[in-house]
């Protein structure tokens, strides 16, 4: 069965150079050189038994001019033209006998010969080659992201197990639709009977999803107050490295004595909890970053100790060996314990200083089988900024590592929907040791979580501010409009090489319009992204438009009073 049935009309010309996946059209006429536009798609036959053909995205139209030596009846220079098209091969579409349609690859076991005419795809011949990738694309596993910006009744669809298996980035500027794009993955995957998505969201922007379960990092209004819809982060949950980056300067002199000090007092306390509870077999193994509760009273009250410690010398008593050296430690320890902004970490109620207080955590942000559990949107805007890199790290690195000590068989995937990445994945060069420490915990999910069903969607109005080692673990890439010729260079860096010009368009997207390159997609493609139902809230102000508008005096006090309360809720 004929996949295309090309006239003369369609003849952009023909192949004069081949280089691997570039190939160079020769077009004879002027007329026939306006049929050709960057973006569009073409056709190129490939020789043989099977009916199959080549396709192509032109990357650039040019004529040169030039000239060459007349001999008759004279030499006499006479002014030549060369029209030429240079695309970019994408993959193959063939006629399959055994299922009796056409289908479409990514894969190229040819190239196209020389003087093989090349066709433009447009009209009833593009549609039915995007005919031909929808109908490939829809399946059990698709996620439908939107239409083709070349044939709008062509709906676009992704893999959605390559998609997550591969980890992705999402990135656009600033009023670009990358929001809207979130939420309509978001409710796409609310859909399904046991998705798991975990929304890092750091500035309310996704609170009022209503298929969602919403969990909040408490403001200093709400220490003291047990609720479902509160998760507190008690410090016991830290680890030794994201403890000691938080309370010691390694600066100091005596930076090496806190630290060993600072360890032995909590690993002691850690032990007391253990014996207290009579939990033998944890005990024999626990180790140093191991989330058991402890009392940071008593750790301070040892260090304390330690720094007033006199001791019975030969003439008297005189200063312990650790005298004075814990002051700068012990001064910080306490500001931050009395800070209510990291009351979330240091000032939770008694019950979530429990043993199984971790394992209720773990439950709150995994849950999948409960109604409105498939879709974790948790706020993180209450967070000091200093310390939020370490935060989100230390909610991240909890949910991979009870997927890791999770049983094999009982092991659920889950995708972590990273919001405004640049603000807490940074590059590490040049980062203070609380940033460094959260990057180093989310390159270890880049790197490794796939293998444990742990998968990153990273996304970022400034991806040149993302980790280089995290995003190069995406091998998905959906990019929206971006003007900043900095972030334009990162996203192509993460491409092949062969398909770097198709990111040229990336400055004059339309709103809500992406390219999508990667292995979800069946063919790197302008996208024009489905608007969700139910909208973030992070609509980009008319700024003109409300200026026009008359308006009641607004309440300055009230919202002095809510800075002072830090708190909105009343």
């Amino acid at each position: 069965m004929a996949i295309f049935s090309f006239d003369s009309s369609h003849l952009l010309g023909r192949v004069r150079e081949v280089d691997t996946r570039k190939v160079s059209i020769l077009v004879e006429s002027d007329e026939d050189l306006r049929k050709a536009r960057v973006g569009q798609l073409v056709a190129l036959r490939l020789t043989g038994a099977v009916e199959a053909w080549l396709i192509g995205i032109i990357e650039k139209v040019s004529k040169s001019v030039g000239q060459e030596q007349v001999k008759e009846p004279i030499e006499i220079p006479q002014e030549t033209t060369i029209n030429n098209v240079r695309l970019t091969l994408v993959g193959t579409v063939k006629w399959d006998a055994k299922k009796q349609k056409s289908i479409f690859s990514r894969s190229m076991s040819h190239v196209p010969d020389i003087e093989a005419a090349c066709h433009i795809l447009r009209d009833k011949q593009l549609e039915n080659f995007m005919g031909v990738l929808s109908v490939e694309g829809e399946k059990e596993n698709s996620l439908e992201l939107g239409k083709y910006t070349i044939d709008e009744n062509a709906k676009a669809f992704l893999d959605g197990n390559k998609l997550f298996q591969r980890h992705a980035a999402l990135v656009g500027s600033t009023g670009s639709g990358k929001s809207w794009a979130v939420a309509s993955i978001l409710e796409m995957a609310a859909k399904l009977p046991s998705s798991n998505l975990i929304v890092f969201d750091l500035h309310s922007e996704y609170r009022e999803l209503s298929y969602a379960r919403h969990l909040r990092i408490p403001g200093p209004e709400e220490l003291g107050i047990s609720s479902d819809h509160l998760l507190y982060l008690p410090y016991w949950l830290l680890n030794a490295e994201e403890m000691q980056a938080m309370f010691i300067d390694r600066s100091e002199f005596s930076a090496h004595n806190q630290v060993m000090a600072f360890q032995d007092a909590v690993i002691q306390q850690k032990k007391a909890t253990l014996s207290r509870l009579d939990k033998t077999d944890v005990l024999a193994a626990f180790t140093l970053d191991s989330p058991i509760p402890f009392s940071i009273g008593a750790v301070i009250d040892t260090l304390n100790n330690l720094n007033e410690e006199m001791e019975q010398g030969a003439r008297g008593l005189k200063q312990g060996k650790f005298y004075g050296q814990f002051s700068r430690l012990l001064t910080r320890l306490r500001s931050r314990l009395s800070d209510k902004r990291y009351g979330f970490l240091f000032q939770a109620p008694d019950s979530e200083h429990q043993y199984d207080t971790m394992g209720n955590i773990a439950g709150k942000l995994m849950d999948y089988a409960t109604k409105s559990a498939q879709i974790k949107v948790i706020d993180f805007s209450e967070v000091p900024a200093d310390i939020l890199p370490v935060i989100v790290s230390l909610v991240a690195r909890i949910i991979y590592q009870v997927q890791f000590w999770t049983d094999h068989d009982k092991r659920h995937p889950l995708a972590f929907i990273c919001d405004e990445a640049h603000l807490y994945l940074p590059d590490k060069e040049g980062q203070n040791p609380i940033v460094t420490r959260a990057i180093e915990a989310f390159e270890k999910i880049a790197k490794e979580g796939r293998k444990y069903g742990v998968a990153l969607l990273v996304i970022s109005q400034r991806p040149s501010d993302v980790s280089t080692t995290i995003l190069s673990q995406c091998n998905n890439v959906i990019a929206l409009r971006l003007t900043n010729a900095e972030d334009q260079n990162t996203v192509k860096k993460l491409m092949p090489e062969s398909l770097e010009s198709i990111l040229d368009a990336l400055p004059i997207l339309d709103i809500g319009e992406a390219m999508v390159v990667g292995d979800a997609v069946l063919l790197p493609s302008r996208i024009r992204i489905n608007p969700p139902v139910e909208k973030p809230l992070s609509t980009t102000i008319d700024f003109w438009t409300e200026w026009q508008q008359k308006v009641d005096k607004p309440n300055f006090a009230k919202a002095v009073e809510n800075m002072r309360r830090q708190g909105r809720n009343k």
